[in-house]
């Protein structure tokens, strides 16, 4: 068997419990598809990467495993990677302050910033797209939302690498008080092929964050998502699309996780190229050697 380091970490947190579990592997060569989907499920975390060799000129080569199936990309693995990376020494960034990740989403760069535990990444999420606006009397998410007071946008499915139903609500209470209708998120999901429904809020006054979010999944698990950078990275698209930005500013922080016990902060950044940054701080908590029988 071959020892290979392996690292748990939250993403999108400045201490330990606060941010989305991941799990990273390095030196991940001589593991099959089999074997990365085992220890995906073994972890029970939302991701596991593993770290192989770039082969097209990138910084490093990343594969990502929910326990159920392999993801083209997500925003919180991303982050959480390059920051494992950056710490062991592995990579450093170039002449723009980016690290170059290679993976099933093309290169996409993760920009640097700070050093040592205050440091942050942040991805260049893939672009978005409008796939529909719908309103709320729409069939498909009259359930889902019911009882939940409107914000002003309509709500939209929009493509991000994940496909996401977003739906801004009237306040911060009304947000962080609503009670999920599985059953309508999961059918909602299913029926539009999406992950399901990503509801937003503007905070309240006088906050350190500028919006709230809640990512509530449909399939093929149901659960509320502790943090997600490609969910907030889809939402941020959508919110520039429509110049609706908290505050009009191209660079925010979002809340997430609260509600289930976490207390996650994601910084959120429209370029002047008009490409979406999705990033934020990285705690570390285990660090040891992954036994695998391979």
């Amino acid at each position: 068997m071959t020892a290979r380091r392996f690292l748990q970490l939250d993403v999108f947190a400045d201490r330990p419990g606060a941010g989305n579990p991941l799990a990273v592997v390095l030196d991940a060569e001589g593991l099959d598809d089999t074997a990365m989907q085992a220890i995906a499920r073994w972890t029970r975390l939302p991701e596991t990467t593993f770290v192989f060799p770039p082969e097209d000129g990138g910084s490093y080569r990343i594969r990502m495993f929910s326990p159920r199936r392999e993801v083209p990309f997500a925003g919180h693995p991303s982050v959480g990677t390059a920051q494992v990376l950056l710490a062991d020494g592995r990579i450093a960034p170039g002449a723009d302050g980016c690290v170059l990740q290679e993976g099933l989403a093309g290169r996409l760069p993760l920009r640097v910033r700070g050093e040592g535990p205050a440091r942050t990444v942040a991805v260049r999420t893939p672009k978005a797209r409008v796939v529909e606006t719908a309103t709320r009397g729409d069939p498909r998410l009259r359930h889902a939302l019911d009882g939940l007071l409107p914000g002003a946008l309509p709500p939209a499915l929009v493509d991000g690498g994940r496909r996401w139903w977003l739906a801004e609500l009237a306040d911060e209470h009304t947000l962080r008080s609503a009670q999920p209708d599985w059953d309508a998120i999961g059918q909602l999901a299913e029926s539009t092929e999406s992950m399901g429904l990503c509801a937003f809020a503007r905070a309240d006054a006088g906050q350190s964050y500028d919006l709230v979010v809640r990512a509530w999944v449909g399939a093929p698990a149901r659960f509320e998502d502790a943090a997600s950078g490609a969910a907030n990275a889809t939402l941020a698209a959508w919110l520039a699309a429509q110049d609706a930005l908290p505050g009009g500013k191209r660079r925010y922080t979002v809340s997430q996780g609260r509600e289930v016990g976490y207390d996650a902060r994601l910084q959120l950044e429209l370029d002047d190229a008009g490409e979406i940054w999705s990033g934020g701080q990285v705690a570390f908590v285990i660090e040891g050697t992954l036994d695998w029988g391979v």
